[in-house]
């Protein structure tokens, strides 16, 4: 996209799906749990207490929408948020929520 005030139809587009992905709880529960380093489906399973099944169908369109990405260690699969851009937002977000709450 470019960094111009006014994004293309098809970026527009990419936008409204990303944030409707983000509309989820669970999915923004495991974006939270991957922020900070690394974790493997069963991790996010078990401390989200989700499924496997759950937290899979979830991590495949997350990482559809580049908003997560795997790795691969031996026998396991590592997820976490794709990038700075990603962890910013959620993490801007979160202040905007809070700040949000603090003036009510």
């Amino acid at each position: 996209m470019s960094h111009t005030n006014s994004p293309s139809q098809n970026d527009i587009a990419i936008l409204a799906e990303t944030f409707h992905l983000l509309g989820e709880p669970t999915r923004l529960r495991i974006l939270f749990f991957c922020l900070r380093e690394p974790k493997s489906v069963g991790d996010i399973s078990e401390s989200l207490d989700l499924s496997q099944t759950l937290v899979s169908h979830h991590l495949r369109l997350l990482r559809g929408a580049r908003l997560v990405r795997r790795e691969r260690r031996s026998r396991q699969v590592f997820y976490e948020v794709a990038d700075s851009h990603v962890s910013d937002m959620l993490v801007d977000m979160v202040s905007h929520v809070e700040e949000d709450a603090m003036d009510d």
